[in-house]
């Protein structure tokens, strides 16, 4: 959603050879999406989505700039924002409202494809209710990914806005600083979506996407990394800095709790 960039204007690096990537594949069934249910689609008033990600029963990774109107470059009504955890063919595992949200310190929206704003791209957003579904089990973040790293995506796009996609191998191709550039396949509504390190026992994420973007005339994805990132958002939160939504009333409060089923 929102924030794609026709020309990569990083500078440009060599890049690293890359395996062999694979093809997305459809998460559109129970088998497939298991495990991935904590992550799910973003939507924003109506207007658009981003993918989220669940790290904590209460807490959603995304893109900075999904929080942000493309239009008035204003901040969008946070009282407008809703997390589907696992968004599959028209219902979620969970549903959960939006009850804070914090961008990075650094981050400046604009249209301009600057590294700073790229390497600052990345927001968490705090849920009025926790998700405490067995089914959907947060993910741990990790380390950057070095240059030649494989790593896999999970994403919604407008092309599988009903189901998420994964392509579970596409290659880090060149990195610098926070600034990640990935030949993983993501389109419109991809912002935010986690990139994912398969080492260990249960995949990390090590990257959220800002953007999509074309190298030497390759698509290609840019993203920013967590590591550093995560620990100032999270210090962000505690004291008590970011915006606040309204209290859901009426017929939107019924987003605070859990929704198992969506007609």
């Amino acid at each position: 959603m929102r924030h794609w960039l026709k020309v990569l204007t990083l500078a440009l690096m060599p890049m690293a050879a890359m395996a062999q990537d694979s093809r997305l594949k459809s998460l559109d069934t129970t088998d497939a999406g298991r495990a991935w249910m904590a992550v799910g689609r973003l939507d924003i008033g109506g207007t658009g989505f981003c993918t989220g990600t669940l790290i904590s029963p209460t807490l959603v990774l995304t893109a900075a700039h999904c929080l942000f109107d493309k239009a008035t470059g204003q901040r969008v009504d946070l009282s407008d924002v809703e997390f589907l955890a696992a968004w599959r063919l028209g219902r979620a595992s969970a549903y959960r409202a939006a009850r804070r949200a914090v961008v990075h310190p650094k981050f400046q929206y604009g249209e301009d494809a600057t590294a700073a704003r790229i390497g600052n791209d990345i927001a968490l957003i705090e849920l009025w209710q926790p998700i405490r579904n067995t089914t959907v089990i947060p993910f741990e973040t990790g380390d950057r990914p070095a240059r030649g790293e494989e790593v896999g995506v999970v994403s919604y796009a407008r092309d599988r806005a009903e189901a998420p996609a994964l392509q579970e191998v596409c290659s880090v191709m060149s990195r610098r600083s926070d600034v990640l550039v990935m030949s993983c396949d993501v389109e419109f509504g991809s912002s935010g979506a986690p990139v994912f390190s398969f080492e260990g026992d249960r995949p990390r994420i090590v990257s959220v996407v800002a953007a999509k973007a074309e190298f030497d005339g390759q698509r290609v994805a840019v993203g920013t990394t967590v590591e550093d990132s995560l620990t100032i958002l999270q210090r962000e939160l505690s004291a008590g800095r970011g915006f606040i939504a309204k209290t859901p009333q009426g017929a939107a409060r019924n987003n605070v709790g859990a929704r198992f089923v969506k007609p």
